[in-house]
């Protein structure tokens, strides 16, 4: 006859210290995870204490367009365009920047006041005029500008001879004729300080040229009925001085390829180089350049 086998007891004592091994190993592996995630935390806190000054050490009392930070935020977001008025205007309150420097706002007079504000040990803080706008490029492209005339930004100076090049408030109430508030081109908004500049230094471009060297006249040439897209071609290039050809104004004559002043003074539309004595209408005085 065969025995039918039991089942195997387990002893409740040692099962139950079976799960109180386990329950313990799974308590140390969690507190050694704590511990690891604590000690990076510390590490990663104290790498950025390295690489970035200590707010204490940092100078409040000076607004800098330069600031990494700064320079991420939208320009709207301080200056606003209400109006065509060709000076900035700040964001009325305090909010555009308490919103990040709410400990240096906490205090009632901190340096951060003074950038804006006059008298604050007196507890009259006027607001200080705008200062001058130094630390901005200028960058425009005359290729997004073809509809625009030539006159329009460019006027005769220095008696006729040369052409004004905008700067300044002025180049803002030249610019502000088409960049209204909110004004849009092709989708995007052509109203903002971005949409022309940008934070680094600027060299404006000089009205000095070889051509006025030679007595040449804007103005004198304009009433003549020479149109500017006679003389100057938009190239399309993106760097600042090949933008819009010129002629060769000291080169006559020349290749028949290239535009020069023997383009229209060639004995036919105007008078030319025929007779040497014709030099002299547009070679005289110490300005003569060969």
């Amino acid at each position: 006859m065969i025995k039918a086998v039991e089942p195997m007891q387990t002893d409740p004592t040692t099962s139950r210290g079976t799960c109180r091994r386990w329950t313990q190993l799974a308590v140390l592996i969690a507190g050694c995870v704590c511990v690891a995630l604590a000690l990076a935390s510390n590490y990663q806190v104290a790498a950025t204490s390295a690489r970035e000054p200590a707010q204490e050490t940092r100078d409040f009392s000076k607004f800098s367009h330069n600031n990494a930070s700064h320079q991420r935020l939208p320009c709207l977001l301080c200056h606003r365009r209400e109006t065509n008025s060709s000076k900035p205007v700040r964001s009325s309150g305090h909010t555009p920047c308490a919103g990040c420097h709410s400990q240096q706002f906490a205090a009632s007079s901190g340096p951060i006041c003074t950038i804006c504000h006059s008298n604050i040990e007196s507890g009259n803080h006027q607001v200080k005029p705008f200062p001058s706008l130094k630390s901005f490029n200028m960058t425009f492209a005359h290729a997004r500008h073809r509809s625009v005339a030539c006159a329009t930004c460019h006027k005769a100076i220095n008696r006729g001879v040369a052409m004004s090049i905008p700067s300044g408030p002025d180049a803002h109430s030249t610019c502000y004729q088409c960049h209204t508030p909110r004004a849009q081109a092709d989708g995007r908004d052509i109203s903002s300080c971005t949409t022309c500049h940008k934070a680094g230094s600027f060299n404006r471009l000089s009205t000095s040229s070889k051509a006025f060297k030679a007595s040449f006249g804007h103005e004198l040439h304009k009433r003549q009925g020479v149109s500017c897209a006679e003389c100057h071609k938009i190239t399309g290039l993106t760097a600042r001085s090949s933008q819009v050809s010129s002629p060769l104004a000291t080169e006559h004559p020349s290749s028949q390829n290239v535009q020069s002043c023997e383009t229209c003074h060639n004995d036919q539309r105007a008078f030319g180089i025929a007779s040497f004595s014709n030099c002299k209408r547009c070679h005289q005085g110490p300005t003569f350049r060969f």
